[in-house]
């Protein structure tokens, strides 16, 4: 006997401590039920027993919950399950709440109407994350199906041996009462000569005849408020082998339904995409999903009673049979002739499948994929409208927010994965670019007169950030900024009735991943840098015979993908500039805005020859000439200084007046004053920042040549804050500030 480690627990003490947890799982989880006790559990909880595939799944967007998220356009409910919170680290769908709630309203509708009779099918350009919609659905099904919130219940034919029923395993004429709860579900296995289970997980009330259990399960659902019954358990029927061995018990037990039902055992089973159960992922291929087959000359079957064995029994195989109580996800359903799935036609709509020698009742959810390109060229076929009948298409385009497209890379790329450290912003520039190349021109025409001039001045960049961010561009002030704002919900939304709609052309994700991936494999950088990518991305745009959206022409700046690099190296440029002047400790951008207001305020009291407050010593005193005098010289003026300040006055009244009760906003009134003093005080920084930019330079290569103490302290400190707060190491430290002094503060 081996002893463990701890001196105390030996391998059967460990094995036996093992075997105690599993036994009381499985007792506590009611694995296996006498039909009895499974009749209890269906009227002690109605509603969770007597779902269809989409109230299941309904529940389960339920069960896991949602939330409002902020979003430019306005709030968006985004559903847990899509995040897999019950993983440690999670493979989430990042953004497509549109699809996420389009898929819960049909779902919602199914559950309203009793019956599933559409396919949801997602349509979308390759690499939008159709796959990753319907795996996290997936698994959102294998991990709710082990709680008791998501418990699913099928059953098992057993037949005992001759020492538990002496009576020929039941089949005597003897007469006799029989009780309700008498069962062979919890017989030891040594007792039993065969179980044949339900290979379509049929739902355990169709063994109750079709009236008897329309009674039964109107009875229950008064229980339950806004239920609709499924037309699967109101008039579904037994799988072919489970109603001949019912006909056939119920025949040798001359009507005896109670002594039939000893022969149930009921079994709780869990959704398993690997297993198949209840989940099942039909590929491109040209066979039909399921098919029968014979099975009473099977070897295994040889201890069932004589009575059975001499009744033809077939069982059902294929991915519709996998996949049933559950979801059936069918990829890229139009790369497949459409003989291969005609039959799914009559499948979705009726709920069953016509095979020789039986008819399949089916309980399911089918979910679809397909790309664009195939769908439209179906669509021009003759046949495109019956399956249109039955089809709900939820549109699934690529993403158009670049922090959104950022959480794709981040979560599937680290630097494991990369082999190297990954600098800040490099995955960002890349972000950054898919989206640019994803962006359209906006149909200028489709907007009135008083809007179409703010659309006409938004660049691609800008029109990004207004989408991820809301953020309105700086030269757009005042009203024209909130008309702007108050308007990007339709501009959002411009071409959806398109069929070349904004997210359906554009890089993918999956050809962004490569390229960072081959970027992170460049000897040239000692990182994962935004110019290694930027070179990477300058190689992917030569390959305009791979890549169809390479090869559309740049129209008002758009669809420029060789000029978004320029873009995306000024994005991170301007966060690299931002991060130094902060690492500085220069970052004050508010100075110059709260210099402006000052002047204002003391014009304002000097113009009505008023005194104002000191705020710090509380005294009444004059407007500070000094101060007006510094900002006006600043502001280069060309008029007088009182002509200047009255035309201020003048302007602040005007504003006043068409917008009565508010606060003037400086910055929209006299948008040039403060770009002015914005540009004048960066300006004053420039030396600063680009000597303390050589010195950093000169310390990372170990030359402190020519610097003194205070501006070595100054350019260590920087490093260490660009270090410790944005995550540079002294690789891409030094790459990213060289490339900032070369092309933002070398003449």
């Amino acid at each position: 006997m081996r002893q463990q480690e701890d001196g105390n627990v030996t391998s059967t003490g460990r094995l036996q401590a093992m075997g105690g947890r599993v036994q009381d799982h499985f007792s506590e989880n009611k694995r296996v039920l006498t039909f009895a006790e499974y009749l209890s559990l269906v009227e002690a909880q109605p509603r969770c027993h007597l779902r269809n595939s989409a109230q299941y799944l309904l529940d389960m967007f339920d069960f896991y919950g949602s939330e409002e998220i902020p979003h430019p356009t306005g709030p968006r409910r985004r559903f847990h399950l899509f995040d897999a919170p019950w993983q440690p680290h999670p493979r989430r769908l990042v953004g497509q709440e549109g699809v996420q709630n389009a898929i819960y309203r049909i779902l919602s509708n199914f559950t309203r109407q009793g019956t599933v009779d559409r396919v949801i099918l997602l349509h979308g350009p390759n690499g939008s994350s159709k796959s990753t919609v319907t795996d996290c659905i997936a698994r959102a099904m294998e991990d709710y199906s082990t709680g008791d919130e998501g418990a699913l219940y099928s059953f098992n034919w057993v037949f005992p041996s001759q020492s538990v029923d002496r009576s020929g395993i039941g089949f005597s004429s003897e007469r006799r009462e029989t009780k309700a709860d008498e069962s062979y579900a919890h017989l030891d296995e040594d007792v039993i000569d065969a179980r044949l289970p339900s290979e379509q997980r049929d739902h355990p009330l169709l063994l109750i005849p079709k009236e008897l259990r329309q009674e039964l399960i109107a009875d229950l659902v008064k229980k339950v408020d806004g239920f609709t019954p499924s037309r699967y358990l109101l008039e579904g029927n037994l799988c072919h082998r489970s109603k001949k061995i019912y006909e056939a018990l119920l025949g040798a037990y001359e009507g005896d339904y109670l002594r039939v039902l000893r022969h149930v055992q009921v079994e709780r089973f869990y959704v398993s995409r690997r297993y198949r159960v209840a989940a099942a992922r039909v590929e491109p291929q040209l066979a039909v999903d399921a098919r029968m087959q014979q099975v009473t000359a099977d070897r295994s079957l040889s201890a069932l009673p004589t009575a059975l064995q001499n009744v033809a029994l077939y069982e059902a195989d294929g991915q519709l049979v996998a996949g049933n109580r559950g979801l059936i996800d069918f990829a890229d359903l139009f790369k497949r002739p459409p003989e291969a799935f005609k039959y799914l036609l009559t499948c979705v709509e009726e709920g069953r499948v016509a095979l020789d020698p039986a008819n399949l009742f089916l309980d399911l959810i089918f979910i679809g994929s397909v790309n664009e390109t195939h769908l439209n060229a179906f669509m021009q076929g003759p046949e495109w409208m019956s399956y249109k009948a039955r089809m709900e298409l939820v549109r699934v385009p690529y993403l158009l927010d670049y922090q959104e497209e950022q959480g794709i890379y981040n979560q599937q790329l680290g630097e494991v994965e990369a082999g190297k450290h990954i600098a800040p912003h490099a995955i960002g520039v890349a972000a950054l670019w898919a989206v640019l190349s994803r962006m359209h021109r906006p149909e200028y025409e489709r907007y009135g007169e008083g809007v179409v001039k703010l659309v006409k001045k938004l660049t691609p960049v800008q029109k990004a950030a207004l989408y991820a961010e809301g953020k309105i561009p700086e030269e757009i002030k005042g009203d024209d900024a909130k008309t702007l704002a108050a308007v990007l919900p339709v501009i959002w939304g411009e071409s959806d009735a398109d069929v070349i709609y904004e997210g359906r052309t554009g890089a993918s994700s999956r050809e962004v991943r490569t390229a960072l991936m081959n970027a992170a494999q460049r000897d040239t950088h000692a990182c994962l840098t935004p110019e290694a990518v930027l070179e990477q991305i300058s190689e992917l745009v030569k390959e305009t015979s791979v890549y169809e959206f390479l090869r559309q022409e740049a129209k008002d700046g758009f669809y420029d993908h060789k000029g978004f690099i320029n873009v995306a190296r000024d994005w991170y440029l301007d966060l690299m500039d931002a991060e130094v002047r902060e690492s500085m400790g220069l970052v004050e951008e508010s100075r110059y805005g709260e210099l402006f207001s000052r002047y204002v305020s003391h014009v304002t009291h000097f113009v009505r020859k008023e005194k104002l407050r000191n705020e710090v010593t509380g005294d009444l005193e004059d407007a500070d000439a000094r101060l007006m005098e510094d900002v006006e010289k600043r502001l280069d003026i060309s008029e007088d200084a009182e002509t200047f300040r009255q035309s201020i006055m003048t302007k602040i009244g005007a504003w006043s007046i068409d917008h009565p009760g508010e606060m003037p906003n400086y910055v929209s009134i006299f948008p040039q004053h403060y770009t002015k003093l914005k540009t004048q005080y960066f300006e004053q920084q420039r030396q600063r920042v680009e000597h303390t930019l050589q010195h950093s330079l000169q310390i990372l290569a170990d030359d402190a040549t020519g610097i003194n103490a205070e501006e070595r302290e100054q350019a260590q400190q920087m490093l260490g804050r660009l270090r410790d707060e944005h995550g540079y190491c002294d690789g891409c430290a030094r790459e990213a500030i060289m490339m900032l002094v070369r092309r933002r503060y070398t003449d």
